[in-house]
C-alpha cells in the first residue's frame, strides 16, 4: 500500500479560503450521467465544497477525508456526514453509492486498493468522477512569470504524484466504463493580487520549499507578478475530467 500523504493539513484554513471553488457546467455534466440520487461519497473531501453541491441533488451524502483539520473547516449541511478516514477504506456498504466523486486527489491514491473499494461500494449503475484542474492561465507576461515559478522555482519540491496532474489526468489507471465527456471545462475568477498569493500558498511544492528552506517563495514571485497585474485579472484553470460507469 502507498503510504498516506498529507500535504493539506497545515494550510487548511488558506486551503478553505483561497482554492477555487468548480463551475456548475462541471456538476451539470457528471449529474447528467446519473440515474439515482440516494447516496454519494465524496472522497477527499477536504473543506467540503464538493460535498456541499452534491447536498442539494442527493438525499445523503457521506464525505471522506484524511485530514482532521480540513474537516474541521468543513462546509455544514444538514445531509451531510463527515467521516475522517483513508479513501480505500470508506466503511460504506456494498452497492450503496450513486455517484463517488474525488476533486483533486485521486493522484494521491493507492489506485488498486481505492478502485476496489470504489467498485465494492458502487451500485451497478454507478457513476464515478474524478477531475483535476492545471496551472492557472492570465495572459502570457504573467504566464511566463507563473510558469517559471512552477516548474524552475518549485519544480524540485513537488511530489511525484504531481505528474498525474500534469499529463491532464489521462495517464491514471481508470478500470471503469468509460464515458467521453467534452473537455473544454475551466474554472474562471477574478482574481486580485492577495488573492493570487494566497492561492499559491496552498500549493504543496511551496510547503515542501519552505519546510527545506526556511522561507516563502511566494513572496518574490508575488513582487514579479505585481508589476504585471491589475486590480484584478481574469484567472482560468483548465478542468480535466474522468468520468464512468462501474
Amino acid at each position: 500500500m502507498r503510504p498516506i500523504k498529507d500535504n493539506f493539513s497545515d494550510q487548511a484554513s488558506l486551503y478553505k479560503k483561497y482554492r477555487p471553488n468548480y463551475p456548475e457546467a462541471l456538476y451539470d455534466l457528471i449529474l447528467s450521467h446519473c440515474k439515482n440520487f440516494d447516496l454519494t461519497w465524496d472522497c477527499a473531501t477536504g473543506n467540503g465544497q464538493v460535498a456541499e453541491v452534491l447536498s442539494k441533488h442527493f438525499d445523503q451524502v457521506v464525505a471522506t477525508d484524511i485530514s482532521a483539520e480540513q474537516l474541521s473547516h468543513a462546509i455544514q449541511a444538514g445531509n451531510i456526514n463527515y467521516r475522517q478516514g483513508r479513501a480505500e477504506a470508506s466503511g460504506l456498504e456494498n452497492n450503496s453509492i450513486d455517484l463517488l466523486t474525488i476533486g483533486q486527489a485521486i493522484h494521491w491514491f493507492d489506485f488498486d486498493k481505492f478502485y476496489a473499494e470504489a467498485k465494492r461500494v458502487l451500485k451497478t449503475d454507478g457513476l464515478i468522477a474524478a477531475w483535476t484542474y492545471g496551472t492557472f492561465r492570465v495572459r502570457e507576461e504573467i504566464d511566463l512569470v507563473i510558469d517559471h515559478f512552477y516548474s524552475d522555482v518549485v519544480g524540485p519540491y513537488w511530489d511525484d504524484e504531481r505528474s498525474y496532474i500534469d499529463k491532464e489526468y489521462r495517464t491514471i489507471p481508470f478500470p471503469f466504463t468509460e464515458i467521453a465527456t467534452n473537455q473544454n471545462l475551466w474554472i474562471e475568477r477574478n482574481w486580485s493580487i492577495q488573492d493570487i498569493e494566497g492561492y499559491l500558498n496552498t500549493w504543496s511544492g511551496v510547503a515542501h520549499y519552505r519546510r527545506e528552506h526556511k522561507s516563502n517563495p511566494v513572496d518574490d514571485v508575488i513582487t514579479r507578478l505585481a508589476a504585471h497585474w491589475a486590480e484584478t485579472e481574469k484567472v482560468r484553470f483548465p478542468l480535466f475530467l474522468r468520468l464512468g460507469k462501474k
